[in-house]
């Protein structure tokens, strides 16, 4: 009998553990990160804002990435996440490449 409920605990304990395993082993998501180059940039002209503002989409696309469209949820969480990152890019993008420097596409999705 002793056998018998030190086996059933046994498999009562494994399967706790066997069923939080996923749930312990999730992490937090990390950020999703890109650099935009702007050292090679004119931003006195219209063709080198244009040229960075197409960088700064093109970075924020890939930091945001994409939601089915079956998923009305997930692409207006899409929508946020670009918006938040190209008006924090769009806010950097002055100071950063007059200095010549890259710009940090960043989002945590």
């Amino acid at each position: 009998m002793k056998s018998i409920l030190n086996t059933a605990m046994a498999f009562l304990i494994a399967s706790a553990f066997t069923g939080a395993a996923p749930a312990l082993a999730q992490e937090a998501p990390q950020p999703n990160v890109s650099i935009v180059q702007t050292g090679d940039l004119n931003l006195s002209t219209k063709a080198g804002r244009l040229t960075l503002d197409r960088r700064l989409f093109v970075a924020a696309t890939d930091v945001c990435r994409s939601a089915s469209d079956a998923d009305l949820v997930g692409k207006n969480k899409v929508r946020a996440c670009l918006n938040e990152v190209l008006t924090k890019a769009h806010a950097q993008s002055e100071q950063l490449a007059s200095r010549e420097n890259s710009i940090l596409i960043a989002a945590a999705r």
